[in-house]
C-alpha cells in the first residue's frame, strides 16, 4: 500500500508552485499532464516506502515550460499556467482538498500583490519596517504614556538612574535591618 506525501502549493497569475515534501527520495517520477493531472511516486525511508500522489489541478497547464528540480529534501515544481489568471483553489472539483495539501506561506502572494517583486527572507516581511520612528504608535501600552521618546532618551544617564535605585534599596535594606524588632510584652 501507498503513502502519500505532504504537498505545499502557492500560486501566481501565471504559474503554481507545488513542493512535494519528502527527504532522500529515490526512484523520482512525475508525470504532468496538460490537462492539469500532475502524478507523482517515489520511494523514500529506511524501508524504501512507497509514496504515490495524484492531483486533479483546477485548469490546464504547460507542460513544455513547467519545472521540475529533484533536491535531497523536496521535490520542488513550477508549473506554468496554459493561461495567465488566478485559481481559487489548487485541485479541481467541489471537494475539500485531502489532509496531505497545504498552502506554502512562505511562497504565497495575494492576487492584489502580483507583479511587485519581493525577496524572500524565510517568510518575513521587513518592507514594514522602514518608516517606524520608535514606539509612538503602541497605544494600550499601560503606564508608557504617548510620546515615549520624550520619558526616555539614549543617554548614559539610565546607568546612573540603575545606581540611584540600587542605593535606594540598600538604603532601605540597612534601615530595616536597623529598626529593632518590637517584643510582645510576656504574660
Amino acid at each position: 500500500m501507498s503513502r502519500h506525501p505532504e504537498v505545499k502549493w502557492a500560486e501566481r497569475s501565471d504559474k503554481v508552485y507545488l513542493t512535494v515534501l519528502l527527504p532522500d527520495a529515490k526512484n523520482v517520477k512525475v508525470n504532468l499532464e496538460p490537462e492539469g493531472t500532475f502524478d507523482f511516486s517515489a520511494t523514500a525511508g529506511t524501508e524504501n516506502s512507497l509514496y504515490e500522489l495524484k492531483l486533479d489541478l483546477h485548469d490546464k497547464v504547460n507542460v513544455e515550460e513547467s519545472k521540475i528540480n529533484t533536491g535531497v529534501r523536496s521535490i520542488f515544481c513550477v508549473l506554468e499556467k496554459a493561461e495567465q489568471k488566478w485559481w481559487n483553489k489548487l485541485l479541481s472539483g467541489d471537494g475539500k482538498a485531502p489532509h496531505y495539501v497545504k498552502v506554502d506561506w512562505d511562497k504565497w502572494m495575494d492576487e492584489d500583490d502580483d507583479g511587485q517583486d519581493k525577496v524572500n527572507l524565510g517568510g518575513m516581511d521587513f518592507s514594514n519596517f522602514a518608516g517606524m520612528d520608535g514606539m509612538d504608535g503602541m497605544g494600550g501600552m499601560g503606564g508608557m504614556g504617548d510620546g515615549m521618546d520624550d520619558e526616555f532618551d539614549d543617554s548614559d544617564e539610565e546607568g546612573q538612574e540603575a545606581e540611584k535605585a540600587g542605593e535606594i534599596e540598600h538604603a532601605q535594606a540597612e534601615t530595616s535591618s536597623e529598626a529593632k524588632p518590637e517584643t510582645a510584652p510576656s504574660s
